[in-house]
């Protein structure tokens, strides 16, 4: 009877628990599905049937007449946002309450690869931004391009190899080695050889980084279910080694010091040769209302943490959206004949030889690839946390600190409300009149918007379009006998959305190039 009696009190702890918040929404008059004990709104996720991102398109088009929709995961309240206004409200305007993304639940918990520009919050973040941004300025970014030049011909090399024997290539696969040579050589000053070598380390562990092992997932349930109680136990996810390693054994080569390569490494060592990061709190105020002073240490440590996202943010979300792009040109092959049009016209101009100027020139190329990233935006959605108590006037909305808010991109670049036959792969609605007359600047966010919008957005897009222009010079692109029309999203995506299975097309060479 006491081992009943003891299950019993469990089970009743643990539903009041699982549903403390449920009435949240409710009394805000917020519509929302009915959230079940524990799991909230995400049951779904939590199966591993659907990502982050797909759950969060399936409530957006349930509730099509509202500007925001109340979701719970797990027991936690956060709001999907539906309507332009106020998703430039967040990300703009009310920025002050909105600077944190929530992905971090345990700041007291240290996780060291985690304090890097991406995942690092508050004051952290602020001075972090503050002293990287001169490090992709314009002359930072055409110093860098050479590198990215390189790579893309051995992109070409290996895409020739496969034409001649006629055989289909996964574009996910290719254009994640081009990436991932691309961070070797800019990131690291690394000859990564991936698009060489099939089992180069560097490819490997760019793998390695994105492959979600079962202790992980069941590790990030657990701290969305039982937040207290994994933040007592410090359980967290794994920390890359094999960064730390690798970043320690190349500041050791370099003496700790720049050593004239212009890569992100040593961006990072002049970052920390400027010696005590100094800036006003965007977390704490004077008695008088002024903004406290805060001051950090540029230390090797956190070099690592900035290269591993640098690593990790460049490699996957570049490849995503540039195979993606592939994937689409091979099934409008009008749209592919326009880009290499104007890529021969281009070219003609800079002595066939690819260059910063010339990928500038390329405005239609880089249509096509906006275009890709409405389709299937690399990241699925953005999410923001209220970092202090504040109101939502379009709605009258009282939102309370803690509560996260979950922009869907990929949604919104879908919803015919915005971008007319959004299933229709056309790039010159980019065209500026077109873009203008539409009012889209708050719904197309694909590098995100605002203060924490991607530092990295103009070498992301440069690297992606060199790495198209230099394929659809040589080749036209194809659907292969295995190729999928509409490909299927792996439910186990997490920030960045990834294909499963891959995307296999022929390369064929073209004839100005037999």
């Amino acid at each position: 009877m006491i081992v009943i009696a003891v299950v019993v009190v469990l089970l009743v702890t643990l539903y009041f628990y699982g549903t403390r918040n449920f009435k949240y929404w409710e009394v805000r008059g917020v519509k929302h599905d009915k959230p079940l004990p524990l799991f909230g709104n995400n049951l779904q996720g939590y199966l591993f049937r659907s990502s982050m991102t797909q759950v969060a398109d399936e409530l957006y088009w349930r509730y099509p007449d509202e500007k925001v929709v109340g979701f719970y995961r797990s027991s936690r309240p956060e709001l999907l946002i539906r309507d332009p206004e106020i998703a430039k409200r967040i990300l703009f305007t009310d920025f002050a309450h909105f600077f944190e993304r929530g992905f971090t639940p345990h700041k007291t918990v240290f996780e060291p690869l985690m304090q890097n520009l991406f995942f690092a919050e508050g004051d952290l973040w602020k001075l972090l931004r503050q002293r990287m941004t001169p490090a992709f300025t314009t002359g930072k970014l055409k110093a860098m391009f050479p590198l990215i030049v390189e790579r893309a011909e051995k992109l070409k090399t290996r895409a020739l190899a496969a034409a001649a024997e006629g055989k289909s290539l996964d574009a996910r696969d290719l254009m994640a080695r081009y990436t991932t040579d691309f961070i070797g050589a800019c990131g690291f000053g690394l000859e990564a050889d991936s698009l060489n070598d099939e089992n180069s380390p560097f490819r490997q562990l760019g793998i390695k980084i994105f492959k979600v092992r079962p202790q992980e997932i069941m590790t990030a349930i657990a701290k969305e279910l039982f937040p207290e109680l994994c933040r007592n136990l410090k359980i967290w996810t794994r920390v890359e080694k094999e960064i730390n390693e690798l970043v320690v054994e190349i500041l050791r080569k370099r003496d700790y010091k720049p050593c004239g390569r212009g890569d992100f490494l040593d961006l990072m060592l002049e970052c920390k040769q400027k010696g005590t990061m100094i800036g006003e709190s965007i977390q704490n105020k004077k008695p008088d209302g002024t903004a406290e002073t805060v001051t950090l240490e540029f230390n090797d440590s956190l070099i690592a943490a900035q290269v591993f996202v640098f690593f990790a943010a460049g490699f996957e979300t570049s490849s995503s959206a540039t195979s993606f792009t592939l994937h689409q040109l091979a099934y409008h092959q009008d749209v592919q004949k326009k880009a290499q049009e104007e890529i021969d016209r281009v070219l003609a101009k800079h002595d066939g030889k690819l260059s910063y100027d010339a990928i500038r020139e390329m405005h239609y190329l880089e249509n096509v690839f906006k275009e890709g990233l409405r389709m299937f935006p690399s990241l699925g959605f953005l999410l923001r946390q209220c970092t202090r108590a504040c109101t939502i006037p379009e709605l009258g909305l009282a939102v309370d600190e803690g509560v996260r808010a979950l922009i869907p991109l990929q949604s919104m670049h879908n919803d015919p409300k915005y971008f007319p036959e959004p299933h229709v792969f056309r790039p010159e609605r980019f065209e500026p009149d077109e873009f203008d007359a539409n009012n889209v600047k708050y719904v197309y966010l694909p590098f995100g918007g605002g203060p924490r919008a991607c530092i990295g957005e103009r070498l992301g897009l440069m690297q992606s379009l060199a790495g198209l222009a230099a394929v659809l010079s040589c080749f036209t692109v194809e659907p292969a006998k295995e190729t999928v029309r509409h490909p299927v999203v792996d439910p186990l995506s997490s920030v960045v959305q990834s294909i499963k299975a891959g995307l296999p097309l022929m390369f064929r060479e073209r004839s100005k190039h037999a």
